[in-house]
């Protein structure tokens, strides 16, 4: 299959092979559900905690008697009833990652593209590199190519123009072809690569397996 090529300006620049084989339509739903799931819990911290009643500052002295006050009995003013006392049950610092493996992963990734070109959302460009750092150029060139919507930049490798240019576009993100992710390629409403990196963003998905 192939993709058209478009200028930043938005005029026609040729053609360019996808470079990986598409996937079909009931294959591989599965793998982008378990890579997002995934890719969500790695971003949770995992750092809340609350101390328990051999953790909280306190008098080790019995509050009151054993008996013949009339009220319950207790032993200490640190468990979780009383004001200032340890929480019971209370979160622990955890980790909330998941394994996925490295195939899941690639088909994550190439299910996700394959939706996005025949939804028709997929554009490249011959090259997103810039002759200036100013953001209105990109942003006048963005426009005529995705008008609405939110946009995903992918481009080839680290420019510094083209990171100075993108950091204060609204709704728009910038991202290297070798960290692209499956979560990424679905969040925005249109995707604009460079012919650079989706040649990059291909060899990593041209394996025995694909």
């Amino acid at each position: 299959m192939e993709l058209d090529v478009k200028t930043l300006s938005g005029s026609d620049s040729g053609k360019v092979p996808v470079g990986f084989d598409l996937v079909d339509a009931e294959k591989g739903n599965q793998a982008v559900h378990d890579t997002v799931v995934a890719f969500m819990a790695a971003q949770r911290m995992g750092t809340a905690k609350t101390k328990t009643r051999g953790e909280v500052s306190g008098t080790g002295k019995k509050p009151w008697r054993q008996k013949g006050t009339g009220r319950a009995r207790t032993g200490s003013r640190r468990t979780p009833i009383f004001t200032g006392g340890g929480v019971a049950h209370g979160p622990k610092p955890r980790d909330y990652s998941k394994k996925v493996n490295t195939k899941t992963r690639r088909l994550a990734l190439r299910k996700a593209l394959t939706e996005r070109i025949n939804a028709g959302e997929v554009i490249v460009v011959d090259s997103l590199k810039l002759e200036s750092h100013k953001t209105k150029a990109l942003a006048d060139q963005i426009e005529s190519l995705a008008p609405e919507g939110t946009v995903l930049l992918v481009n080839g490798e680290a420019d510094g123009n083209l990171a100075l240019a993108a950091r204060n576009i609204p709704l728009v993100e910038l991202v290297e072809a070798e960290s692209l992710n499956t979560y990424e390629v679905l969040r925005p409403d249109t995707v604009i690569i460079s012919k650079d990196a989706l040649e990059k963003v291909a060899s990593r998905l041209k394996t025995k397996e694909s």
